[in-house]
């Protein structure tokens, strides 16, 4: 062969393998001032890279985590599903560094062997924001990669990354087009791709249900995905999809099922919810909940499957006749039988009636502030209305009226509207106009018991509320309507047997003294419910609404007699002191106190609690509010103790107070993850219990003692050193 000949075969046998070195080396041949070096195995490549080759001005700086998979073998989402784990970095080693927020793009799902996992394919990049300590220095990041890679088997890896910036002004490298990119591929709200979520609701069994979202597009969609992550030991399958509106309305329904680790039931969970497309995402949250009302408009609900919720409900409204909750309505209840002595068992019958009335219509009252408030996306409660100033203020206008009528501040034809909220009977009450107005007077005295009588959570009340709440309004009212049942009983069974009532003694010159002390207890429930609204608003603007109290009292005892002109201009003076004492303190307001830490207690940190499990400590929960009176009594016999106490104050222990006085947010949705929509709450966490245990509304030492032993995982060992002690 002629030399030449040869000469141009090696040229083009070094011209191919000049071309095959760089793509036999793989990716480690790329090299950037904004790229770190490539760590490398069989099945993937991990490098880190930056938008820039400088920390820029204010020293943050956006960072990918960028992976190349060989082909078949893929990484796994932050929740990767029925297998698999995470990619996660250890930044321990970094210099400057002072955070760093991984996002994750939209995943795909691969469905094998009946499994369903989530992660990405080929190439990903995971934007990470990054923050550095010193504003101005460079950064020096060094990364611990723990990642999981698979295919037909499944391979760990640990491998090391590396990037150094220096300092410098805002700069631009070919790698931040890169991260933008897989930024723009992360789930937003929904605004980005003109999605909107319409309705996410628990359908079927409780114990088994499925989970209908609906979801809506500006543009057809193609292929749609459901990606659900809840609370550990929850399963989710994979969804049906039905398209409506040319495509532009999907329908996702997922079932979900439950492992030996799921606590409880989905119901009143926190849910993420994801839906896909192709590249595009939306990510929002949601509390799992069965709701009546489908997508389709059409309200069902199974009352057969209700009746054991309704019993719950009727128990527990007739437990909170016994709870420390009815003190302040005690005095009313009281002077309501008292009143019939020596009357007809006709007329004993319509004022109980009327009185039961009240409390029930007062309860659909709250119902139907529920349903409105649920409908408008808000959050809802059981007792809530205590954590509004301005509700606060009336209903302490009403107890201090309340008192001064009873003490005999006014002893006059009160105008219909203010002796029908009092149930003080008008002297015209022989008469049937008379009559019509002391049975609603007896209705708004069973309506205004009611209303003092909800700051606070009962046995069975709590479980009632919290699947009211968490359901649809339907379910609301039904069982709103039970637990009004529930606290009226008693004065059901006296209308059912009028000679309970009958046969008291006769009023007479001892009703005066007796009446004179129940007025005494309602003041002491107004300074209470005082005490309260200081903690919302400020002690100047309590101590204007008191002042106002105060003088409205004297007005009313100087005004007795209403025939005489100084009666007619006390009773004028009274209303403008009322409306005063009403409306002023507003005026006053401060802001809202904010959680502090209270002798063993610190505020409530949620998204601590997992860590400082993890670290083998005990955590336990209160959650409390100065209206909640079942709260102060816990505190007063079990939490304050000289044996909760020593448990709260060991090292290994951390006690967390939650504050809900006022609308809180987070302790709202706190609650809400246990199905729970009142106070008292209590909770403890630890190694043998690491979602949490649920303590009853009412505490005792016992069930303190029984709830650490299971946390900490060594009940036996607790059980023996009582035993000792």
């Amino acid at each position: 062969m002629p030399l030449t000949g040869l000469y141009r075969r090696f040229a083009r046998l070094g011209a191919v393998l000049a071309l095959a070195i760089p793509f036999a080396a793989g990716p480690s041949q790329e090299v950037s001032a904004a790229a770190g070096p490539w760590a490398e195995n069989d099945q993937a490549a991990v490098r880190l890279i930056a938008s820039g080759a400088t920390t820029g001005e204010n020293g943050e700086v956006q960072l990918g985590l960028h992976f190349k998979l060989a082909k078949g073998w893929k990484i796994y989402w932050r929740s990767p599903g029925d297998a698999g784990f995470p990619p996660t970095t250890d930044w321990s080693a970094s210099s400057n560094l002072a955070e760093a927020k991984q996002s994750w793009p939209v995943p795909h799902r691969f469905s094998l062997f009946g499994l369903e996992t989530f992660g990405y394919g080929d190439e990903v990049v995971f934007p990470i924001t990054a923050k550095a300590e010193r504003v101005g220095d460079g950064l020096n990041l060094r990364g611990q990669v723990n990642y999981l890679v698979c295919d037909e088997i499944c391979i760990p890896h640990n491998q090391e990354i590396s990037l150094d910036l220096s300092a410098g002004p805002d700069s631009r490298a070919p790698e931040g087009f890169l991260i933008d990119s897989y930024n723009a591929l992360v789930p937003d709200d929904g605004t980005r791709a003109g999605w909107s979520l319409i309705s996410a609701a628990l359908v079927g069994d409780m114990e088994a249900p499925s989970i209908e979202v609906v979801a809506k597009s500006g543009s057809p969609f193609a292929a749609p995905d459901l990606l659900l992550e809840g609370p550990p030991g929850f399963t989710y399958g994979k969804p049906e999809v039905e398209l409506s509106d040319g495509g532009k309305t999907a329908l996702l329904r997922a079932a979900i099922g439950k492992t030996s680790r799921a606590k409880g039931v989905i119901e009143g969970k926190q849910l993420t919810l994801t839906v896909t497309d192709g590249n595009q995402g939306m990510e929002q949250s949601a509390i799992a909940r069965f709701d009546s009302m489908r997508a389709g408009g059409a309200a069902e609900f199974d009352l057969i499957a209700l009746l054991p919720i309704l019993g719950l409900a009727l128990l527990g409204g007739l437990i909170l006749n016994l709870m420390p909750c009815v003190l302040p309505v005690l005095s009313i209840k009281l002077l309501s039988v008292v009143e019939q002595g020596g009357r007809s068992r006709g007329d004993v019958r319509a004022g109980f009636l009327a009185s039961s009335a009240g409390i029930i219509a007062s309860f659909l009252a709250l119902a139907a502030v529920a349903v409105a408030l649920k409908s408008g996306g808000a959050a809802v409660g059981w007792g809530i209305q205590f954590q509004q100033p301005l509700f606060l203020t009336a209903i302490t206008l009403l107890v201090a009226l309340f008192a001064f009528n009873l003490m005999g501040f006014f002893e006059i034809g009160l105008p219909s509207g203010l002796a029908n909220i009092l149930g003080r009977p008008t002297p015209q009450s022989a008469e049937p106009q008379g009559k019509a107005r002391e049975l609603a007077g007896h209705f708004g005295s069973g309506a205004f018991a009611t209303l003092l009588a909800t700051p606070c959570s009962a046995p069975f009340l709590g479980t009632a509320v919290g699947f009211a709440l968490a359901r649809g309004a339907g379910e609301i009212f039904l069982i709103f309507t039970a637990l009004g049942i529930g606290l009226a009983a008693p004065f059901l069974l006296v209308a059912a047997f009028p000679g309970l009532a009958t046969r008291m003694p006769k009023p007479g010159a001892w009703m005066v003294t007796l009446r004179r002390i129940l007025g005494l207890a309602l003041v002491a429930t107004a300074v209470w419910l005082l005490s309260v609204l200081a903690s919302q608003i400020g002690v100047l603007a309590t101590a204007v609404a008191a002042a106002l109290l105060v003088g409205l009292g004297f007005v009313l005892w100087l005004g007795r007699n209403p025939a005489q002109a100084r009666g007619v201009l006390a009773t004028g003076i009274a209303f403008l002191l009322a409306f005063g004492a009403f409306a002023l303190p507003s005026s006053f307001a401060e802001a809202p106190k904010v959680q502090v830490t209270e002798d063993s207690w610190a505020p409530l940190d949620e998204p601590a609690i997992a860590a400082l499990v993890e670290q083998g400590h005990l955590v336990f929960v209160d959650v409390t509010a100065d209206w909640c009176i079942t709260c102060q009594v816990n505190k007063k016999l079990v939490l304050d103790t000289g044996e909760v106490q020593e448990i709260l104050e060991r090292d290994s222990t951390v006690a967390m107070r939650g504050d809900w006085t006022s609308p809180d947010a987070s302790i709202t949705a706190y609650l809400a993850s246990f199905g729970r929509y009142g106070i008292p709450f209590n909770a403890v966490y630890g190694p043998g219990a690491p979602e949490g245990i649920a303590l009853p509304e009412l505490l005792t030492l016992d069930v303190v003692r029984d709830a650490v032993a299971r946390a900490s995982g060594d009940g036996a060992k607790l059980a023996a050193d009582e035993t000792a002690k």
